[in-house]
């Protein structure tokens, strides 16, 4: 199986308000880059967006190193929440709904797919490939203005 790394990033002027998100696929040397937006959503609903986007460009099942800086995906993915939001019919340990319900549908299908592996950084500091998807999120919902 094939490794790829996958950074993603999300961003939204206003909460809600209109958003963007980048995605920056790397296999053996190669990488692509790839962005998106809406003009009334929400960060996570574009955080959420963007490794839904990267993991939907891989042809074939792989392993995924996936670099976020949202605690929201990370977090949620990694400690196994979103699993356990979907099996109580997406509503959380305290019993308030599940944000984006939608969202995560896809992506929990999309990690039986590939094999991810999370990965957190910080947001807006010294991870290049993270402040280039931050940028393409950016200019993404500029557009909207």
């Amino acid at each position: 199986m094939k490794t790829v790394i996958l950074y993603t990033d999300g961003a939204c002027s206003g909460n809600p308000g209109p958003g963007g998100w980048g995605a920056i696929l790397e296999f053996n040397g190669h990488r692509k880059e790839f962005s998106g937006g809406e003009p009334n959503t929400t960060n996570n609903r574009m955080e959420l967006t963007a490794v839904i986007r990267g993991l939907q460009a891989l042809k074939e099942p792989c392993i995924v190193e996936l670099y976020s800086d949202s605690k929201y995906v990370i977090d949620a993915l990694e400690k196994g929440w979103a699993w356990g939001w979907k099996k109580r019919g997406w509503i959380k340990s305290d019993k308030k709904p599940a944000l984006n319900p939608d969202l995560w549908e896809i992506l929990l299908e999309l990690t039986q797919r590939h094999q991810v592996r999370c990965h957190w950084v910080k947001g807006h500091a010294d991870n290049p490939m993270n402040n280039r998807c931050d940028e393409m999120a950016v200019s993404e919902w500029k557009k909207f203005r």
